[in-house]
């Protein structure tokens, strides 16, 4: 048995830029693409706060639209008032009455979603939240595991492979480049402080490859005497893309924040 203990009060954006998880400016960034309906992917290793920051970003979506969470385990505390949650079911002894996050996904298109939120990606259910987010669903979140964000991509298209299909890796890299706006890498230092490490945006490459451009990044210097990781989080001088969307949307978003 393992016994996950939440917290009675869920975790708040100031709470995040408080504790230095994040920056005012990456915070106020993050808040302006979930306005604008931007589909996010929070990656990360195990235990660096993955589903927290999910929760955290749920808090700025809008309270009158209707939401569907899909999990192997709830752990997603959204508090708006249309949400829907879904849990996939592990067999009987027998074998039967399985069922899945795949199975949860389609059933969920029919339900009139406004967003999606899928716990975790890692299987084939990647291509089913991939085909929601480019077919109207947009805003859907999800968490992934990654080593850095730019291994989310490569990690993104073996998960859709399992699902069956013998889709070429120029259709799956289509998909991805044009359902995926934001990945956010989450990390865990050795001092045991979990932080951002990175937020980039997913556009098309060059050929058939998918770009991942840097917006925000940690810059490690060093550690102090006390063992603590000494670095900054910084702007990497890219103007986003996505800011087209969010005026688009009619969120603003201070310019000065992209400059390091």
């Amino acid at each position: 048995i393992t016994i996950r203990k939440f917290a009675r009060r869920g975790w708040l954006p100031q709470d995040l830029v408080t504790n230095g998880t994040v920056t005012p400016e990456m915070m106020q960034f993050l808040e302006g693409c979930v306005r604008a309906h931007c589909n996010i992917i929070v990656s990360g290793g195990t235990n660096t706060g993955k589903t927290s920051l999910l929760n955290v970003l749920s808090v700025f979506i809008p309270n009158h639209e209707r939401i569907i969470t899909i999990e192997d385990s709830a752990e997603l505390q959204l508090q708006q008032e249309h949400v829907v949650r879904m849990e996939s079911r592990p067999p009987t002894v027998e074998g039967k009455n399985k069922v899945t996050i795949r199975d949860l996904l389609a059933n969920s298109l029919r339900m009139a979603p406004r967003r999606i939120i899928i716990g975790e990606c890692r299987g084939g259910e990647a291509l089913d939240m991939l085909q929601a987010m480019n077919t109207g669903h947009e805003g859907s979140m999800t968490t992934l595991h990654a080593n850095t964000a730019k291994d989310v991509l490569p990690r993104l298209e073996m998960l859709v492979l399992q699902a069956g299909l013998d889709l070429p890796t120029r259709a799956i890299r289509q998909q991805v480049a044009s359902a995926v706006n934001l990945v956010v890498h989450m990390q865990l230092f050795e001092d045991g402080r979990r932080r951002v490490g990175t937020i980039a945006e997913v556009q098309q490459g060059t050929g058939d490859n998918v770009a991942i451009d840097h917006i925000f990044e940690f810059e490690r210097r060093g550690v102090d005497a006390q063992g603590r990781i000494v670095g900054r989080m910084r702007a990497t001088d890219r103007r986003p893309r996505v800011l087209e969307r969010l005026e688009m949307h009619g969120v603003h978003v201070s310019q000065g924040i992209f400059q390091q």
